[in-house]
Formats: structure tokens, C-alpha cells, sequence
């Protein structure tokens, strides 16, 4: 028979992709978690994963056993909530930012509505603007995303700086009028650096307007367009404009958690606790 803590430590170490993270989320060591899976291993009798320094891949049994795990720990929280009378019952609608976006988040919620079978969870993803009117005429129980120099009410969840992102490549002088790639309204990034450079005199001009993060990237990466974006978006190939250009210092990018005052109070609890879990471990 297979010990379910073992399983759920397997599960989580291919999910986080690493035995680091599978610790910081099992609250557990590190050396816990590797003595967990030499247990395993040592059950089956085969090795489930191949090691390196810097990752791991499963083996063909850790491809077989995956599955099975996945299937009996569901089976295990779905038999804990029906006998436990879990109360969480009923459809929550979700906005998320694109900027926010990740596989390791929407998994996150789906763990929380398994260990609720009643939880049906809806995602939108949109911009922080169109959300929140949503969640204001309550075709939404939860926003998360990002705002500037805001006083909506919502739980903070991180701020870090909102910057001028631009290709790495070098840039002598401003163009004027500046080209800028923005996000459409309403949007807290372009306000903010609407506001900046009208208030600094620097004319600008939107060259590009864009539906994703991916697109305000393209469009810095290619020398095409400035754009205002959280500096943990980034990534490799931008670099960060500033005022020894000219240009104005932005306000701080706020990530919050909204809920909606019509939302059932026990389930945004539920889902708040993964939600704040899920972003402590992403700033780490």
C-alpha cells in the first residue's frame, strides 16, 4: 500500500518543479522532502525521478505512478470532504489580471475547489480596470491583480516598482514624440505613465496597443515602443529607462486580493488562504 504522504510529496515535487519549492509548500525541509521520495522509491522498488544538479524529469514508472497518485489523492480529499460535511458549496467567479497568470496559481485553485467538491471555480482574465467594474456589478466574487496610487479597498498582497522597460539596446535620446505600448483603458500602467509624462512635458504617442504582457514585451524588445510594466516582468533582453533620459519616475505597482461584499464570506476565506500561500512562495 502506498503512504498518501509520500504520494502528495511526489505530486508536489513534479508540480513546483523542484524539491526547493515542494518544501517551501509542504512546510516541510528540504531533506524531508528527498527522504520522502527515497521512501517511495524504495516502495516501488524503481526510481521515479532522474536527478541532476539543477533539475529532475520523471522516469517512465514516475510517468506511470504520476497518475496514480494524482487520482488517489483526489479520491483521498474528496472522501475527507463528503464525510467531513465540508460547507463550501456554489459557483465563484474569478478575475485575474493577465499579468498574474500562472499554471502554479490555477493549480493552486484547483486544489482548493477538489478539497470542496461543492466549489465550482470560473476564471476570467482581463485587465485590473474591466475587473474590478465586474466585481462592482457582481458578475465577480474575487479580483487579483495589479493598481496604482489607488484607494479601492483589497487585501495587499505585494507592491514593486512600475518601470519604463525598453530593449536592451542602448538609447541615446528620447524620441519625440515618445512611442509607447499600453494596455488599453482601463488600465492603472498606462494612467500612471500617462500621467507622469504629461505632467514632465514629454509628449507622447501610443504606437501600440496590446491585449498581453507578451505584447507590451514584443513591442520593448523590438526598440518599437516604450512600455510601463511591473519590473518582475521584465525578463531577459529589457532593460529599464530612466531619468537620466528625462523620463519620470512611475508609482509603485500594488497586487491586491478584491472580494466582492455579495460573495459567501466562508468560501473567499477558503480561497484567500491559497491565494496569499501562492504568492508569498511567487516572491520568494
Amino acid at each position: 500500500m502506498f503512504d498518501a504522504l509520500l504520494l502528495k510529496t511526489f505530486v508536489t515535487v513534479v508540480d513546483e518543479d523542484g524539491f526547493g519549492r515542494a518544501a517551501q509548500k509542504l512546510h516541510l525541509t528540504q531533506s524531508a522532502v528527498s527522504g520522502h521520495l527515497r521512501r517511495l522509491e524504495a516502495q516501488v522498488g524503481k526510481p521515479l525521478l532522474k536527478r541532476t544538479t539543477r533539475s529532475q524529469q520523471l522516469t517512465a514508472d514516475g510517468e506511470r505512478l504520476i497518475a496514480y497518485a494524482r487520482a488517489i489523492l483526489a479520491l483521498n480529499r474528496d472522501a475527507w470532504a463528503q464525510l467531513t460535511r465540508a460547507p463550501f458549496e456554489g459557483r465563484v467567479r474569478i478575475g485575474v489580471s493577465e499579468d498574474f497568470v500562472e499554471a502554479r496559481l490555477l493549480r493552486a485553485l484547483q486544489d482548493c475547489a477538489a478539497a470542496h467538491p461543492g466549489m465550482q471555480i470560473d476564471v476570467q482574465v482581463n485587465i485590473p480596470g474591466t475587473l474590478l467594474k465586474q466585481m462592482k456589478q457582481g458578475d465577480l466574487e474575487l479580483v487579483i491583480g495589479s493598481v496604482c496610487e489607488t484607494s479601492e479597498p483589497g487585501l495587499l498582497l505585494w507592491q514593486e516598482p512600475l518601470v519604463w522597460a525598453w530593449s536592451a539596446q542602448p538609447m541615446i535620446e528620447l524620441p519625440r514624440p515618445l512611442p509607447l505600448a499600453l494596455f488599453p483603458e482601463p488600465c492603472p500602467y498606462r494612467e500612471a505613465a500617462l500621467t507622469r509624462l504629461a505632467q514632465a512635458g514629454i509628449a507622447q504617442r501610443t504606437t501600440m496597443l496590446c491585449a498581453s504582457t507578451a505584447g507590451l514585451r514584443a513591442a520593448a524588445l523590438a526598440g518599437f515602443a516604450v512600455a510601463p510594466m511591473a519590473a518582475s516582468q521584465l525578463g531577459h533582453g529589457l532593460t529599464v529607462l530612466g531619468a537620466e533620459l528625462g523620463l519620470p519616475p512611475l508609482p509603485d505597482a500594488q497586487f491586491r486580493l478584491f472580494s466582492a461584499e455579495h460573495a459567501d464570506a466562508q468560501m473567499i476565506a477558503a480561497l484567500s488562504r491559497v491565494i496569499v500561500e501562492y504568492c508569498s512562495m511567487r516572491r520568494q
